[in-house]
């Protein structure tokens, strides 16, 4: 399997109107998959066989429904208290020296993720992951005093010996899946038009290619897939241990004999019928709403946002009839204190897609952490640990009074 940011699936309601078909950007997307759809993703899948329900996962996962990694809007989490495991988000994994094509190289004994659920007495995980958190202050120009946090992987209890020194290893919290179906509709002539635009600050946004020549992504941390199709396989094979027709073997390393030797479960494991209605699934959920607060503050804020440049990458529409999504889809260098030392593609240690920021307001006031490992617990913690070519945006945030930094979040409060 080539090398990908995991898209573990999540559940925002998006069914009950009567059509047939609703419609997701340009496209009309299939009502009745969708709904199919939605049962699929918040099904649980058991290990063959099985006469629980569905059978299929494993013999090594992370989760048992995809529902699992993605709670209320779909954000992941990390471990917040000392030696909780990960269960809402994955640690991705990689040999230092990449593919000829960029693609990273698997872990001989691990893959591309650290699967941390066997099967009971027959297969064993192959490990344990959690999060140890160091505390840092960063200081304001007005001498405010805003504490950060920033994370430290502990992996225990390997089941086939160490990672050895030359792996990579990345955090990494599952994304929101709303609007995802708007983003994939932007032409990607949009997208390399914007990366060919002056964008201020030495803003250099890049496209990313999966492979050489290939095709443009878009979705994942660092824009690694193509498509919502793509991505959904992903998730199925890498955390629950299902195959589809675009990954039909299973998930087992050479080494991992006990699990190479389970009996798959019928091949594919998840049917392309039933693929194709949790793609159209995907695809339903609709961006988020913009709230409709609207006064001075707010007023200011918005334009705080411009006048700092945060627009250099979180351009509010990427074209005149799509979403409000505050994305350029593209990847930025943010620097060595955002960087997790593992290149995928195009994408070096350093490099990040822009995240949308619609539904950030609701995300924060439900407590959902930010950036792509979950180190952030507020908007401001996410701003502040831009670098690279955010940094004089950041710098510029650094320097605003209190006011205008509460206007500035209230905007973003908004989206």
């Amino acid at each position: 399997m080539g090398a990908h940011t995991i898209l573990s699936c999540c559940a925002v309601g998006i069914i009950g109107a009567p059509a047939s078909s609703v419609s997701s950007g340009d496209d009309l997307v299939d009502h009745d998959a969708a709904a199919r759809g939605r049962l699929l993703f918040e099904q649980r899948w058991y290990v063959a066989p099985s006469s629980l329900g569905p059978w299929g996962r494993g013999p090594t996962s992370n989760a048992e429904a995809c529902s699992d990694c993605h709670a209320g809007r779909g954000r992941g989490a990390p471990p917040e208290a000392p030696d909780e495991p990960m269960t809402k988000m994955v640690l991705r994994l990689s040999m230092q020296a990449a593919a000829a094509d960029g693609a990273p190289r698997p872990h001989p004994l691990y893959g591309l993720q650290l699967q941390q659920q066997g099967t009971l007495g027959v297969v064993p995980a192959e490990g344990s992951a959690t999060i140890d958190w160091i505390e840092e202050s960063a200081t304001l120009d007005d001498r405010a005093v805003v504490r950060l946090r920033r994370p430290t992987i502990r992996v225990e209890s390997l089941a086939f010996g160490a990672f050895g020194p030359d792996v990579s290893m990345s955090a990494r919290i599952a994304p929101a899946l709303a609007g995802l179906g708007r983003l994939e509709a932007i032409p990607a002539a949009a997208l390399q038009a914007l990366a060919a635009r002056d964008a201020g600050d030495g803003i250099r946004g890049r496209v990313s290619r999966i492979a050489v020549g290939s095709s443009v992504g878009r979705f994942g941390h660092k824009a690694n897939v193509a498509t919502v199709r793509e991505q959904v396989a992903i998730a199925l094979h890498e955390d629950l241990g299902l195959t589809t027709e675009l990954f039909p073997e299973q998930n087992c390393p050479q080494i991992q004999v006990d699990c190479v030797r389970q009996p798959p479960g019928r091949g594919p494991e998840v049917r392309s019928d039933q693929l194709d209605d949790l793609v159209a699934f995907v695809r339903a959920v609709p961006p988020p709403q913009r709230r409709a607060d609207d006064d001075a503050t707010i007023r200011l804020g918005a334009t705080l946002f411009r006048t700092i440049n945060c627009i250099g990458c979180h351009v509010p529409r990427i074209t005149p009839d799509g979403p409000e999504a505050y994305t350029d889809l593209l990847l930025h260098d943010l620097g060595d204190g955002l960087a997790d030392g593992r290149p995928e593609f195009q994408a070096g240690p350093r490099d990040w897609r822009t995240a949308p920021l619609w539904g950030a307001g609701a995300a924060a006031t439900a407590g959902a952490r930010f950036l792509h490992d979950g180190r952030a617990r507020s908007l401001e913690e996410a701003i502040l640990w831009h670098g690279g070519e955010a940094g004089a945006a950041r710098a510029r945030y650094a320097r605003l009074p209190q006011s205008s930094r509460s206007a500035l979040i209230r905007f973003l409060s908004t989206l």
